[in-house]
């Protein structure tokens, strides 16, 4: 085998290497933070200046006195952050029980709290984790030991 016919192709690796595997991720990730600051940066949710969490995964929550996002197995990727108002709705009279608000202001909760698939039209839903910290936030009394 000659060695003059192989440099061609390595320089060509080479180069495809250091385009494909360095600079253009490097110039996609630059783009991002500076168009995209929150988004590229995860979304992360603040609670009293603490991270607790991101907008775009699912997070779990236990307790009856939070909302819950849908079991992994009705989301194709087990991480989905959003149930449907109607899901988020359903869990409000649980929620009532274990806290004393209201089922209306919990009704009135989601209700702000809804965003489209599709702008105006589309299926609703809401964030499970913005609502649970909209509930530690807006009746700190009980959600005392989450502050």
């Amino acid at each position: 085998m000659n060695l003059k016919n192989l440099s061609s192709p390595v320089r060509l690796a080479i180069l495809s290497l250091v385009l494909c595997g360095l600079i253009f991720p490097l110039l996609i990730t630059g783009l991002a933070q500076l168009f995209f600051p929150n988004q590229a940066n995860g979304d992360l949710v603040q609670l009293n200046g603490r991270t607790v969490g991101s907008a775009m995964i699912a997070q779990q929550f236990s307790s009856p006195m939070f909302f819950h996002p849908r079991p992994s197995q009705d989301s194709a990727s087990g991480v989905d952050p959003d149930i449907t108002a109607d899901e988020a709705y359903s869990q409000t009279v649980t929620i009532s029980k274990a806290t004393n608000i209201t089922v209306d202001a919990l009704r009135d909760l989601v209700r702000q709290n809804i965003q489209r698939t599709l702008w105006i039209a589309g299926e609703e839903y809401v964030n499970v984790l913005i609502l649970n910290i909209q509930l530690i936030q807006g009746y700190p009394s009980i959600y005392e030991i989450y502050q």
